[in-house]
């Protein structure tokens, strides 16, 4: 072996060695503390599977819930509804005006300044990707009558809810989820499923015994698939107030400053890569994992790489099936328009770019994208990103139970 060769092998199993240290290193303290988060640990266990699926199946009922649309409003008067029902204070609606031609890129700012679109260099065999607007390939024809009504520009709205801080009102996290979706389906993955997970979490999270220190608010976006616009205009309208305590002295922040976001696209579906013949797994592949994305171009990728690892020790810690892997690639989802403010993340059932991207869900915007499609083992992934993410907000916010007086 020549001298070059051999330094060649020594610098690559150093590389090796440094991120296998890394990612114990990040997953040192979910061991460390796991016996002790008690509080946490009790939150993680309120998580159920058949609720989850429930909340998803509840989604399904308004079809694929395209924005501008009679089934889009409807499905956001039933998220509001539920929010309520939960306990959740602060419901509150966000008010926008959405046009085709103001439509953006869904990634962002990114392209405008000429730098890579994430993703990754693609490796293995693709499957045809793209939305499917053909109404006659979905076979259920109330299905494909409950999506019929096309989109129409106008105002526009989207629910979100806040628990809030008992020492630290004035710092927030934001989780999401995008709860519109488009190809003649249900939407019940793109992104029922995502915005499942947050409705749950907020539902935990409102609980009259759960006290966090800092504040968390829980946003279900609209117009994700136009272009993040509903992200957009929650940045553009509440940026500018974070911090502002309303009114002077009352310690009631309608805005608090933005500690961290974590966004929810997709989390049911990791069947693997698609064969050479374009075919899929029918089952969940043994070795799933929930990817947590960062994106390493933005401006803030130092502090949204640090949550990410947050998020992979809480998984460590919490989840129950499933590991997690994270990678630097986050792209097209409702965490763009906050990346460049603050560290923001996204959690996913593939990597966007190089699998989602390569067709390793052959079901995303397409008409297949209903809730019989999904097994328990797919719906059982979702509730293992559930796990992972309150895990990682219930440390990071500082949750707490109340100690019930015995009886």
């Amino acid at each position: 072996m020549s001298s070059k060769v051999l330094s060649r092998v020594l610098l690559g199993c150093a590389l090796s060695a440094m991120v296998r240290l890394s990612s114990v290193a990040a997953a040192e303290p979910a061991a460390a503390d796991a016996g002790l988060d008690g509080p946490t640990s009790q939150l993680v266990a309120r998580l159920d599977l058949e609720r989850y699926k429930a909340t998803i199946k509840g989604l399904t009922r308004f079809g694929d819930r395209r924005q501008g649309t009679d089934r889009n409003r409807d499905a956001i008067e039933w998220i509001e509804a539920q929010l309520r029902a939960y306990g959740c204070a602060d419901v509150t609606r966000l008010h926008y005006t959405y046009s085709p031609e103001q439509k953006r890129s869904r990634s962002g700012p990114q392209v405008a300044r000429g730098a890579p679109q994430g993703g990754g260099r693609f490796r293995g065999p693709r499957a045809p990707t793209g939305v499917n607007d053909d109404p006659q390939r979905q076979p259920d024809t109330k299905l494909r009558a409950l999506d019929s009504q096309a989109s129409a520009p106008g105002e526009r709205e989207e629910v979100y809810c806040t628990k809030v801080g008992s020492t630290h009102p004035d710092e927030m996290y934001i989780v999401g989820a995008h709860m519109d979706g488009i190809g003649w389906g249900e939407a019940a993955n793109d992104d029922g499923s995502g915005t499942a997970l947050v409705m749950e979490l907020a539902r935990i999270f409102a609980s009259s015994d759960v006290q966090t220190e800092r504040s968390i608010r829980f946003v279900l976006w609209n117009n994700e698939e136009t272009g993040l616009n509903g992200a957009y205009a929650y940045v553009e309208q509440r940026a500018r107030l974070q911090g502002v305590e309303s009114p002077p002295g009352s310690r009631r922040y309608p805005e608090p400053r933005w500690l961290g976001m974590v966004q929810h696209d997709m989390v049911l579906f990791d069947h693997g890569m698609p064969r050479p013949d374009g075919t899929l797994s029918p089952t969940q592949r043994p070795e799933a994992d929930v990817n947590i994305e960062f994106q390493s171009q933005a401006k803030q990728a130092e502090g949204a790489q640090k949550l990410a690892w947050d998020f992979y020790a809480a998984n460590e810690a919490y989840a129950t099936d499933y590991p997690a892997s994270v990678g630097p690639h986050m792209t097209n989802t409702d965490s763009t328009p906050f990346m460049d403010l603050i560290p923001a993340i996204s959690v996913r059932e593939n990597e966007r770019g190089t699998q989602i991207g390569a067709g390793w869900d052959p079901h995303w915007h397409q008409p297949t994208d209903v809730y019989a499609t999904f097994s328990d083992a797919d719906f059982r992934l979702g509730l293992n990103a559930a796990q992972t993410t309150l895990g990682a907000i219930g440390r990071l916010a500082g949750a707490s139970l109340a100690v019930r007086p015995p009886h």
